[in-house]
This record gives structure tokens, C-alpha cells and sequence, in this order.
């Protein structure tokens, strides 16, 4: 894939080469689901509550009779069926927040930048850098990109104040630097502006994730050889002692079956 790269005025200066397939071989559409799903409850406060019918005021008196009136049954006044009465299933506040493997989510979020990707949803610039805060500068970057009437995540590689500040004013435009992307916060815009330096960080990082996934992997193979190894070695020093102890009991020679069975 050649994507081309722009300038802080809207103009192309080159090209960049990347494959997808180098930040993840294939896309889950049911992790993505999970993921965004984990991050979005993960928002929810949770702080509502509402009254029992054992909180509201008001008697716990019968109303009037079971039976003989002509109305329905009625109990106290209470009840979640009559007005001013409590809830009948109150709500009590709650966490509604859970969380995923750490893989999983690193995979979803290379996931969701290789879909954006090839989605042609991530506009390249050289670099993002204001001598001061200045918003005008941002909108027009993304005016002449032609993300401007949509909402866009803007990726720089590092945390950057005047960036922030340029950029915090404009509706549906949102900064998060290219270490805390989560596959939540790629979906979630309508298009993407990254730096070249941040997306280098950022398959850097899956190189770097990937290697020590080798190494893992190889030193958890060396630790099942030395179990098995060490399995083995057990069964052997026990059928050695096994031997050792009939020999023992037929007087220096293996005992025969017979001879066992006269002795029990």
C-alpha cells in the first residue's frame, strides 16, 4: 500500500510504503465488537438509583378488603403499580466495567489501525508542529486533507500542548497521542491523522511485540523439555527401584509370580 504523505498546508511531499498485513495478517471483526464493547461500558458511571417500595413514604395499610368492594385486590399504597409508590425493580448503583486480555487488546488495536488502513480512512502528514496555538492552522490542515466535515482523531508521536490546544476547540476533532490508540478510539472517527514519525512508533512497537512473543514462545518450549525430561527421569528411578525391591524379596533373584502368591 503507497500512502501519500501531506504538509501542514495540504500539500502531497511524498509517498509512505506499508502492508496491513504487518500489523495484523487478518482482521476479527468479533474482537474489534469485543473491544469497543469493553471500552464503552467501561465509560458508563453508574450512579443512578431509584426506591424501593420499602423506601417511599406512605402506610403499609391494607387499602381496603380482599374481597366484597367489586375493585381489584389491593395491598398498601406502596406498590410499584400505583402512583407515588416505589420501583418494582430498583435500580442500585453499579460497575459496569470489565476487561479483556492484554494481548487481545493490543491485537484489537492493531486490528482496528490495519482496517482503517485499508478502509483509505488515514491521512499522513511530514509533522504537526505550531510555534503557538493557533486553531485556524489545524482547520485548515484538515480543510485541504478533506476530513474537515467529518470527525477526525489526530495521532501525533508524542503529547504535544500547543497541538492540543490548536486543536481542542474544533467540534468532532479529537488529539490522543500514537501510544494510547486502543482499537476504540480508531473506529470510533470518521477519518485518521497520523505523522509518519507516529505510525514508525507504531509498527516499531509491533515489531518489538512480535519478537518478544519468539522469544516467549521458544523459552516455554525449553521449559516442556526440561518437564518431560524430568517426567521421564522420575519413571525410571521408580521402575529401578520396583526391580530393585523384588530382587530383594526372591534373595538376590526376581521373585516369580508363584512364589509371591504362596507368601500373601
Amino acid at each position: 500500500m503507497n500512502l501519500a504523505v501531506y504538509d501542514m498546508s495540504g500539500k502531497q511531499v511524498g509517498s509512505y510504503e506499508l502492508d496491513p498485513a504487518e500489523l495484523a495478517p487478518t482482521v476479527n471483526k468479533q474482537l474489534l465488537h469485543d473491544a469497543v464493547v469493553m471500552y464503552q461500558a467501561n465509560q458508563r458511571q453508574g450512579t443512578f438509583r431509584t426506591k424501593s417500595r420499602g423506601e417511599v413514604s406512605g402506610s403499609t395499610k391494607k387499602l381496603y378488603r380482599q374481597k366484597g368492594t367489586g375493585n381489584a385486590r389491593a395491598g398498601g399504597r406502596r406498590s410499584g403499580t400505583r402512583r407515588g409508590g416505589g420501583h418494582i425493580f430498583a435500580k442500585r448503583p453499579r460497575d459496569f466495567g470489565w476487561r479483556m486480555p492484554k494481548k487481545a487488546l493490543r491485537a484489537a488495536t492493531r486490528m482496528a489501525l490495519a482496517s482503517r488502513l485499508a478502509d483509505d480512512a488515514v491521512k499522513l502528514v511530514n509533522s504537526l508542529d505550531l510555534s503557538a496555538p493557533k486553531t485556524s492552522a489545524v482547520a485548515k490542515l484538515l480543510s485541504s486533507l478533506g476530513v474537515a466535515e467529518h470527525t477526525v482523531l489526530v495521532a501525533p508521536e508524542k503529547h504535544s500542548d500547543v497541538l492540543w490546544k490548536s486543536a481542542r476547540n474544533i467540534d468532532g476533532v479529537s488529539v490522543s497521542p500514537v501510544g494510547d490508540l486502543n482499537a476504540w478510539s480508531l473506529l470510533e472517527p470518521r477519518a485518521v491523522v497520523m505523522t509518519t514519525a507516529a505510525i514508525d512508533a507504531f509498527r516499531a512497537t509491533v515489531k518489538a511485540a512480535a519478537g518478544d512473543g519468539k522469544g516467549r514462545d521458544r523459552t516455554a518450549k525449553k521449559v516442556e523439555k526440561a518437564v518431560a525430561k524430568k517426567s521421564t527421569a522420575k519413571k525410571v528411578t521408580a521402575k529401578k527401584a520396583v526391580a530393585s525391591k523384588a530382587v530383594k524379596t526372591a534373595g538376590g533373584r526376581p521373585a516369580r509370580r508363584g512364589a509371591a502368591e504362596k507368601e500373601s
